[in-house]
């Protein structure tokens, strides 16, 4: 008999599962956010004031994902309709020191962080005498202590809420499994809390799959994906340097290291936001500089860990949103719920290998067109023909 094979864990991600997730774009007030959001969705749903609290409610959006590998589909099958990917992004109101006790509007920042799956943290590095800041002058390290103590200090307040209540069912005794389960599950609310206490943020542990089950529900701070957007005047973007950027770098290095930091200056996407695109591209040229945006949206996406498949014709190309690992019948079952269920088989072949064998036909004549099952897992840049059965009715 053939020996067995090791059964893998299946490692379980921090955060919501599922393909329909949001960014919130969070930091001190006047740092740069509502404009930012203003660029980054090219719309004018939020309401950037030269005082805190200029936005109240998150606005949301949703941003079109920038994708060479979409732009050649949509260009080879001309197709009569086209459905980019997207990205959904908050705006939330500016955060203040003592927002974790109530302080500005605190509570109702703090719920609107939860309610969004990543963070965008807007930094501000720029010097501007007609923009207050709130803490009196530019430091961008202070600053970043600020929103990261108050983050972890909310995950605490709610963290010893959710031990309290295991404390007093667990106090029950008993060798239930239902009881065994209630103590694996304080056993596990206890190391959440240490951490937090020794300044540490959820999502830098090394949590088991069982671990992650306890958190997810838990919808912490400190548990969500952050990418650090350092704001710029425009002449800092354009030359890379900036005094404060050295600082920033050893900040994430010492307290979340490998999270993506990008600078980005929003006074210069505001202005390019106000032109044609051809004038944008004109205006960038000119500087010796890009946009940030499509790498701001292209990195939290990765940051989210989506990833896209397609679905194409001529009548429509398709990009559709999965989390990373997501196998046929659930990546069939975004296309629409009954194909799921029904999921016979799926016909793939990847992106890269028409574009590089040129068209469908040769793709077929190479022998690269698979027919997979229930337990394929689908790759980034899949392009599938999902095969299901009649829903019943």
């Amino acid at each position: 008999m053939a020996p067995k094979k090791p059964v893998q864990e299946e490692k379980l991600l921090l955060g919501r599962p599922g393909n329909n997730l949001k960014s919130g774009i969070v930091g001190l007030a006047n740092v740069g956010k509502s404009t930012l959001f203003q660029a980054i969705t090219k719309c004018h749903l939020g309401n950037p004031a030269n005082f805190p609290y200029a936005t109240i409610d998150p606005e949301e959006a949703r941003v079109i994902v920038p994708d060479e590998r979409f732009d050649w589909l949509v260009e080879h099958y001309k197709p009569k309709s086209v459905v980019p990917a997207n990205l959904t992004v908050y705006d939330i109101a500016g955060l203040t020191k003592g927002a974790s006790t109530g302080a500005g509007l605190g509570n109702a920042f703090l719920s609107h962080i939860r309610a969004v799956d990543a963070i965008f943290q807007v930094v501000r590095c720029f010097d501007d005498a007609e923009i207050i800041h709130v803490e009196g002058d530019v430091d961008p390290v202070r600053d970043l202590n600020i929103i990261s103590e108050e983050l972890r200090l909310k995950d605490i307040e709610f963290v010893e809420k959710a031990h309290e209540r295991l404390v007093k069912e667990t106090r029950r005794g008993g060798q239930s499994l239902e009881m065994r389960k209630l103590k694996e599950e304080q056993a596990t609310v206890e190391k959440i809390l240490d951490m937090l206490k020794n300044g540490k943020d959820v999502r830098r542990g090394n949590w088991t799959p069982k671990e992650v089950e306890v958190i997810n529900p838990l919808f912490l701070l400190t548990a969500k994906p952050v990418v650090y957007l350092v704001n710029l005047s425009e002449r800092d973007y354009i030359r890379q340097k900036n005094k404060h950027l050295p600082k920033i770098a050893q900040w994430v290095k010492e307290n979340t290291e490998g999270d993506p930091i990008i600078p980005v200056s929003v006074s210069l996407e505001e202005r390019l936001g106000a032109i044609t695109e051809e004038e944008a591209a004109e205006e960038c040229k000119k500087l010796g500089t890009k946009s940030a945006l499509p790498k701001i949206i292209v990195t939290m996406r990765k940051a989210l860990n989506l990833g896209s498949f397609f679905t194409t014709g001529a009548d429509e190309v398709r990009q559709w949103t999965i989390r990373n690992g997501t196998k046929a019948p659930q990546a069939a079952g975004v296309i629409h719920g009954d194909f799921e269920k029904t999921f016979i088989q799926a016909i793939v072949y990847n992106y890269n290998v028409l574009k590089e064998e040129g068209d469908e036909a040769g793709v077929k004549a190479k022998g690269k067109v698979m027919t997979k099952g229930k337990d394929y897992v689908v790759e980034d840049g899949d392009i599938l023909l999902i095969k299901a059965g009649a829903a019943k009715g």
